[in-house]
């Protein structure tokens, strides 16, 4: 692999790797959202939440619009829509119930 490629690879999966923002990520896939309403349902503090969006739009993995006052994050569906799909696919595939991907099978 190029090392630009793993560059960026790991700056990818390495925003995918906090649970804070795979949970924002979870929640913006539903519904565009608040900081406020995110620090309200992951029972969060919301200077924590705006920390963790950060790196997310950075990398454009989530938008934001200004809506007035308020700043309404959404997610990347372009992006995430066919990645989830291959992880569950994958998951599903691969995986043995009850056991995650970092297992080792013997």
């Amino acid at each position: 692999m190029k090392k630009g490629t793993t560059t960026i690879c790991y700056r990818f999966f390495t925003n995918l790797a906090n649970p804070t923002r795979l949970s924002a990520i979870e929640q913006l896939m539903c519904k565009p959202m608040t900081v406020n309403e995110h620090a309200t349902t992951l029972k969060q503090e919301q200077s924590m939440i705006s920390n963790n969006l950060k790196p997310l739009l950075d990398c454009n993995i989530v938008f934001v619009e200004n809506c007035g006052k308020k700043h309404v994050y959404s997610a990347n569906h372009e992006t995430l829509d066919p990645l989830l799909k291959t992880i569950k696919n994958h998951a599903n595939k691969f995986c043995p119930k009850g056991e995650t991907a970092s297992k080792e099978k013997k």
